[in-house]
């Protein structure tokens, strides 16, 4: 009795999807008629016809790519009428990364995703605990109007990101603090007054916004991250360099916060330490 219940709901239901797909694509019944080879009677027959019977397989997966939705929707066995090249376009995209301070994307992605702790890998110091002159020293080379104009046009954004509802953990690689302190590898040549302020700035930051923001240090000999963002349970991001490639899908999403906060549990520096740690790498200077 029951299998005779659900074929009859199932009928009902595909009689429904086809009809409401149809009025939303604004196609009539002899235009998909035409459009998957058919009889006009046979269009009105799968839209009336009250008995328990479904059509057959080829019929469905007509009638679904041409009015772009899924079969499996159609039968009820997904309630989401996109089919499956959507989806995966609408859960994975790729986008072009500018060398920018604060590019639109990134403050779009941010805004969206307000009131949600935000997980944050980045590629090298975070850019919104960064102080003007380290700022300058960085970006000045990738920056289309004067310098000045360009840090007084990304202040705000960045003044917005640390003011905003959302709760924000950053990860780092413990060696990346340490080699911006000491003027090594990517830090070359930076001159220690610079490096100096700049972890003063970190400490007071760290405390200042403490439990609001909170930083991280992890041993890369035992833990390896690219650099990522994880925007609540909305979206995940990695950064490729030239691209950001953004995941929307709950698994992806999920599999991202696990992994960042695998960062944190395992953490040698906490956020409590942070100001700590810090004064100890400026006193080496």
């Amino acid at each position: 009795m029951t299998d005779i219940i659900d074929k009859r709901l199932r009928a009902d239901r595909f009689r429904k999807r086809l009809s409401s797909a149809m009025q939303d694509k604004s196609m009539t019944q002899a235009a998909l008629a035409r459009t998957i080879g058919v009889d006009r009677s046979t269009i009105s027959q799968l839209l009336k016809d009250k008995a328990a019977r479904l059509p057959n397989a080829q019929v469905v997966g007509e009638c679904a790519a041409a009015l772009g939705v899924s079969a499996d929707w159609l039968l009820s066995l997904t309630d989401r009428p996109e089919n499956t090249a959507d989806i995966l376009a609408n859960a994975l995209t790729v986008t072009k990364a500018p060398r920018a301070l604060v590019d639109e994307q990134i403050f779009n992605w941010h805004k969206e995703a307000a009131g949600y702790k935000i997980r944050h890998v980045p590629a090298g110091l975070p850019d919104m605990l960064k102080t003007d002159e380290m700022l300058v020293w960085e970006y000045s080379a990738h920056l289309g109007r004067t310098t000045e104009q360009a840090i007084n046009a990304s202040r705000d954004r960045l003044n917005w990101m640390r003011s905003s509802q959302s709760d924000y953990e950053i990860a780092l690689p413990q060696h990346e603090m340490a080699a911006f302190a000491r003027g090594q590898g990517y830090y070359e040549g930076l001159p220690s007054h610079i490096r100096a302020r700049q972890l003063d700035h970190f400490a007071t930051l760290s405390e200042q916004l403490y439990p609001r923001m909170r930083l991280y240090l992890f041993d890369a000999h035992r833990l390896f991250s690219s650099p990522l963002t994880v925007f609540g349970p909305l979206l995940a991001v990695l950064y490729l360099g030239r691209n950001y490639l953004a995941f929307r899908d709950t698994e992806r999403v999920t599999s991202f916060t696990e992994h960042f906060d695998d960062l944190v549990r395992q953490a040698d520096i906490t956020a409590r330490q942070i100001p700590e740690h810090v004064n100890a790498l400026k006193a080496e200077l």
